[in-house]
């Protein structure tokens, strides 16, 4: 006799595939148009559950629970959608389809989330579908953002041993100027007004710090100092800066397409800025042989991984 929980998994499964089918019929974009895939999945639920009243479909139970996985399911990002909502959670990474860990605070901790086979590398997938970047055994890396910004860091066997390993860590904007870093107790009130002085006076400002420092938040506080008269070109590996400012081009790097062609690194990015008549040039992680185009134009390297930068126009 089938126990409570592989009838409510039975319900799920046969309202899913009903859902799908529809979106298939209708032409229906989840990830582009979600809300009539909302109220469709609303609309399914509801037959189901009338329908289950009168017939051996197994029930349904909580029908707001339902409608929540179908549309993490077919609109998101299946089991690790909830993750991905919590406001607590910093980052998520899936080491194989039965160790997810998130990280809360600082703080990393093993979840009751397992995915089953096969479902990681269909979520992964899913996930680089609007970010046109791809990987393959030519290209065992992938660095790419998801629609809400979150940033999707990916890496195959043969590479790692077994599991491919996901990381995606969520963009959390807690500040959007240095005053604000003041009164969460990040900064000292003297320490802003000496960085809001030298990012006005145009000085060379360089940001490092470990995993989760609060690198790129700082660093997008500090571009918000940047007087409102000036130009800012951007260059990243992946879409993170947020600069409030009217004039800002912002330019990330491009993977190489099938044939090995079309790659566009960072370095060739921070040569085209200087192109662009910038009165600012920000470049997130700096890596590599970028590194010495910006020690050329007047920034020192410091040795570090990972090194967001501010460089005003030499």
């Amino acid at each position: 006799m089938p126990t409570a929980t592989s009838a409510a998994r039975s319900a799920l499964d046969v309202v899913d595939g009903e859902v799908r089918e529809l979106i298939r019929r209708r032409g229906l974009d989840p990830f582009t148009d979600p809300a009539p895939v909302r109220v469709l999945v609303r609309d399914v639920v509801a037959d189901y559950s009338e329908r289950s009243l009168t017939s051996a479909l197994p029930p349904i139970g909580d029908p707001e629970s339902v409608v929540r996985d179908v549309l993490d399911r077919v609109a998101g990002f299946g089991p690790l959608q909830r993750h991905l909502d919590d406001p607590e959670v910093e980052e998520i990474w899936v080491n194989e389809p039965g160790r997810v860990f998130v990280a809360r605070r600082g703080r990393s901790e093993l979840t009751t989330t397992i995915l089953g086979a096969g479902e990681l590398a269909d979520l992964v997938e899913r996930m680089l579908r609007s970010s046109g970047r791809r990987i393959d055994m030519s290209q065992p890396f992938v660095d790419a953002m998801l629609p809400d910004g979150s940033r999707l860091h990916v890496v195959i066997p043969d590479i790692t041993r077994r599991h491919m390993a996901v990381n995606i860590r969520k963009f959390v904007l807690r500040a959007h100027g240095l005053d604000e870093l003041v009164a969460t107790g990040t900064l000292t009130l003297q320490a802003a007004r000496f960085l809001e002085a030298a990012v006005g006076a145009g000085l060379n400002v360089l940001v490092s710090g470990g995993t989760q420092a609060g690198k790129t938040t700082l660093l997008n506080c500090l571009c918000a100092a940047i007087p409102a008269r000036e130009r800012v070109i951007t260059c990243e590996e992946v879409f993170e800066l947020r600069v409030p400012l009217p004039d800002v081009v912002s330019m990330q790097t491009r993977q190489p397409n099938l044939e090995g062609a079309g790659e566009i690194p960072l370095r060739r990015l921070v040569k085209e800025a200087l192109r662009m008549r910038p009165s600012r040039i920000v470049v997130g992680e700096v890596r590599q042989e970028e590194c010495l185009d910006l020690a050329h134009y007047g920034l020192t390297h410091t040795g570090c991984g990972y090194l967001p930068s501010m460089q005003r126009r030499p």
